[in-house]
């Protein structure tokens, strides 16, 4: 292999997927393994932690060995191993993580471990080159955030959920109608059906703030649906959906336009779980089109979901920047986005 490029080998376990990758010079996939646990979880109408755990500890081996063989490179090849530290469940991400450090460990590679979020944000990455001031929309399972980047590395949370963040409102409305786990892409395929003629919440917060809230927006569906059950009366689950996503399309939207005009940001991407909804990516592309200035990237379904070429591309730009991780690298579910800002 030729000295100069770098292969980073990336690492994610935060919740139900092994994923294993191999990125060169930290924009190009080589190999982008994942072995998803969506069945396992699907009966119990959401992640077990516990069964998560064991997939992890039962996948690991087969997904790096895949990911090697696809890339056709040995592990004296490797630059660095990049890996999940946090957040996410911690059961789950120990199985990465002391994967990550045995792999080091026994081939001399350096180890970096990476922020899970910023392996989404870093998924843009592997797409364009990113344009600084940016913004970031960060729409998941477990987050919504907005994150201000003046440069590479450089992580700014700028607004974020007060209480549920949006897929998580998405999973808990779509038990409520009765829809398959993760509900998510169950809720966006009805609202593609129906029309938002339901009038629901939209929190808007403070005047000047960025943050999100659906705490309200989730019950104000699941109240819907019970007082018409108590009337005797039917709700059509495509209206439902439609508002139900509607209503949460137009405060993201909305607030990341605004912020992306206040930070006069260059590029505005969105990353995230939820960033394969439809819908969100269809309402984003309207508002961001006609504004020349702003260029807005979403990427493909397979960069939006939990995957290891995020963790890589963000792991190349960590390791660029001098950061390493140390042997006793351990688990951190709480781990702060901003933890390496210089």
């Amino acid at each position: 292999m030729s000295e100069q490029n770098q292969w980073i080998m990336g690492i994610e376990t935060s919740c139900d997927e092994t994923a294993v990758a191999i990125v060169k010079n930290g924009k190009e996939i080589v190999s982008n393994i994942v072995s998803s646990q969506i069945e396992s979880h699907k009966r119990f109408g959401g992640v077990v932690p516990e069964i998560a755990s064991r997939h992890h500890v039962e996948q690991m081996t087969i997904v790096i060995e895949e990911a090697m063989k696809e890339a056709d490179i040995t592990f004296s090849d490797l630059t660095a191993i990049a890996v999940t530290e946090g957040p996410g469940l911690v059961g789950a991400l120990l199985v990465g993580v002391n994967a990550a450090k045995a792999l080091a460990f026994a081939h001399n590679i350096p180890l970096v471990g990476v922020h899970h979020i910023a392996g989404h944000i870093y998924a843009n990455r592997l797409l364009t080159e990113m344009k600084f001031p940016l913004l970031s929309l960060v729409v998941s399972g477990g987050h919504t955030e907005l994150v201000y980047m003046k440069e590479h590395g450089h992580f700014e949370v700028i607004g974020e959920t007060r209480d549920d963040a949006a897929g998580e409102a998405y999973d808990k409305v779509a038990r409520t109608l009765d829809l398959p786990y993760p509900g998510g892409p169950h809720i966006d395929r009805l609202a593609q059906l129906g029309e938002p003629t339901i009038p629901l919440p939209r929190a808007w917060l403070e005047e000047d703030s960025y943050d999100f809230s659906f705490s309200g927006l989730k019950s104000a569906v699941i109240n819907t649906v019970h007082n018409a059950e108590q009337r005797g009366e039917k709700i059509e689950p495509e209206a439902l959906a439609a508002s139900f996503q509607q209503s949460v399309i137009d405060v993201l939207v909305t607030k990341a336009a605004k912020a992306a005009k206040a930070y006069k940001v260059n590029q505005v991407l969105l990353a995230g779980g939820v960033a394969a909804n439809k819908g969100l990516r269809a309402a984003l592309q309207e508002t961001f089109e006609p504004l020349e200035e702003i260029e807005l990237v979403i990427p493909p379904l397979s960069l939006c979901t939990d995957n290891a070429a995020m963790i890589a591309a963000a792991g190349s730009i960590y390791y660029d920047k001098g950061i390493r991780s140390q042997l006793n690298l351990n688990a951190n579910p709480g781990l702060d986005i901003s933890i390496h800002n210089s």
